[in-house]
């Protein structure tokens, strides 16, 4: 008899220590989203020269590099932001099959805060020595600032969200118990803008040739409010 006596007031013991942890609130789960695009500030451009043979001659490497170093410098594009990416060359056996030409290729990196630019880069440079151009990628600056910002706008959407929909019920918004991010924040993608010789040559005499998509950033956050009593 005492056995079971301690058993039954063992089993009462737990079923109010669970009941002391049962959160008997009232609550409202909204979530709150906000975005924003922005003009890319930083453009990486990549530009691929290759040596060329006119009718004997060749153009070599080291004379389309020094027309693209000038056209940089007139542009007023910084030293800094221009590299070299990678080397390649190949033998010419297919025009000439006896002494073949050692052709060689380079790719350059410049990175760009103006787009517009590019164009007068384009515009010095030998049209024949222009392997390729593209834009390689393209970023914002301030992203981490636009992030928090977004952050903040997101939270405030969401107790917006719950005071309204609480106002017509007739009850009133209380304090936030829990705040969650849903996901980091998504970049939208976009489609690096390819272009071959013919762009290089048409982009020099006109930028509207050119088009460029904005960066789109999105937040969203799931906010679990108490309803006031």
């Amino acid at each position: 008899m005492k056995k079971l006596f301690l058993i039954a007031l063992a089993g009462f013991i737990s079923t109010a220590a669970l009941a002391q942890n049962v959160d008997l609130r009232r609550k409202i789960t909204v979530t709150g989203t906000a975005e924003k695009e922005v003009t890319p500030d930083i453009i990486n451009v990549s530009i691929s020269l290759q040596e060329y043979l006119d009718g004997k001659k060749k153009i070599s490497i080291d004379q389309l590099e020094g027309q693209l170093l000038d056209a940089v410098k007139q542009a007023g594009i910084p030293k800094e932001d221009f590299t070299i990416d990678n080397i390649a060359g190949w033998n010419n056996r297919w025009q000439k099959k006896k002494n073949p030409d050692f052709l060689e290729a380079r790719q350059y990196n410049i990175r760009l805060h103006d787009l517009s630019r590019i164009g007068q880069v384009l515009a010095g440079l030998d049209p024949k020595g222009v392997q390729q151009t593209n834009i390689a990628s393209y970023d914002y600056s301030k992203i981490p600032q636009l992030k928090q910002e977004l952050k903040i706008q997101a939270l405030l959407a969401a107790k917006e969200k719950a005071n309204y929909l609480l106002g017509s019920l007739g009850e009133k918004l209380g304090r936030p118990i829990d705040i969650s991010e849903i996901g980091n924040g998504d970049v939208q993608q976009y489609q690096p803008l390819m272009a071959n010789r013919t762009f290089a040559y048409n982009a020099a005499s006109s930028e509207d040739n050119i088009d460029f998509k904005r960066i789109k950033l999105s937040f969203q956050v799931q906010v679990i409010f108490e309803i006031a009593p």
